[in-house]
């Protein structure tokens, strides 16, 4: 699959997740087979550029092309600026976020607020292509089927976003009303795809290699973005892929490759966050990547303790030196 003059390894993505999508996150996920990934997004309002929070998120430093930085808001203007910022700091390709669905971000009329305002949504993609174009940075979008399930409109957005130079589009199967809740639907991905020309990404719900091939068959997709079912199995996009390509089932990770992996993760986690930040942070990913094994719920709690990083990290090491293996026990 290809993004503007970006040639993907394959068409399995990364999505992107507020405080999960981070660049320690993202460049484990892509060692581990992912063709892209997408960062968690970034504001658009120049007087958060300076924040500790925005400046981590701008932070790409030994990350693979092409980078590509998620951008929100409302104002046209303020969003093809923060574009453009962006492109300076190291961004290869700018994602317009319109699918995020959270109190906060709707509040401010951006995210999957935006899919009520289609006059909005056409200002907001001209001002923005129109920025990243002479810089030779392609811009893609991410949104959801609609507002809620009566107001379903986003085969006027594809088409919108196709006629303005949009590069790619992610749709997600669930209206903003949805939220995360029930099942994704992806017939409306199938007829966004049978209107649009330019790369169509599925997103929703998909949490095996089964699934995904599911999924691009019945909509006809360019590729699936994997959110949720990556968090503590950033290994599932090589089982993705892998099947994808050949039909056949790679082998779960190891125990020794899981918490080598997961020790990994947290060292890099460490280094990107710091001490205080960084040992609170990095309970979330313990606690995803330990769900139900014999003993992890245990050790999440006393996780939950701790304060340091160093007294984390041996104590998630010391677990796996001492709990007994179990044949089958990382099988998914």
């Amino acid at each position: 699959m290809r993004i503007g003059p970006w040639l993907l390894p394959n068409n399995v993505i990364v999505a992107p997740m507020a405080g999960v999508t981070d660049r320690p996150f993202r460049q484990l996920c892509k060692r581990l087979g992912a063709g892209h990934a997408v960062s968690e997004m970034a504001a658009s309002n120049p007087k958060l550029w300076a924040s500790v929070k925005t400046a981590r998120r701008l932070h790409h430093t030994g990350e693979s092309d092409p980078i590509t930085v998620q951008i929100a808001g409302a104002d046209p203007a303020m969003l093809a600026e923060a574009a453009v910022f962006n492109v300076g700091k190291g961004a290869r390709i700018i994602d317009i976020n319109m699918g995020c669905p959270v109190k906060k971000v709707c509040n401010a009329a951006s995210g999957s607020a935006l899919l009520r305002h289609e006059d909005l949504i056409a200002r907001i993609l001209e001002a923005v292509v129109q920025a990243c174009t002479p810089l030779g940075v392609p811009v893609t979008l991410k949104t959801r089927t609609g507002w809620c399930r009566e107001s379903r409109n986003a085969v006027r957005i594809a088409k919108l976003a196709e006629d303005t130079g949009i590069a790619a589009l992610a749709l997600h199967g669930r209206t903003r009303a949805d939220l995360y809740t029930g099942e994704a639907e992806y017939d409306t991905i199938k007829a966004v795809k049978a209107e649009i020309r330019i790369p169509l990404i599925a997103n929703g719900d998909i949490d095996s290699p089964e699934k995904a091939k599911a999924v691009l068959d019945h909509t006809g997709a360019d590729a699936v973005m994997i959110g949720r079912a990556a968090q503590g199995r950033p290994w599932i996009f090589r089982e993705i892929d892998h099947f994808l390509r050949t039909g056949e089932h790679l082998a779960p990770p190891t125990r020794e490759e899981l918490r080598d992996l997961l020790l990994e993760h947290l060292d890099d986690h460490y280094r990107f966050y710091g001490e205080h930040t960084g040992v609170r942070t990095a309970r979330k990913h313990i606690g995803w990547y330990l769900s139900g094994l014999p003993g992890g719920t245990e050790l999440c709690a006393r996780i939950n303790l701790i304060d340091s990083t160093r007294e984390q990290w041996q104590a998630v090491a010391h677990w796996f030196d001492q709990v007994p293996a179990e044949p089958g026990l990382l099988a998914a």
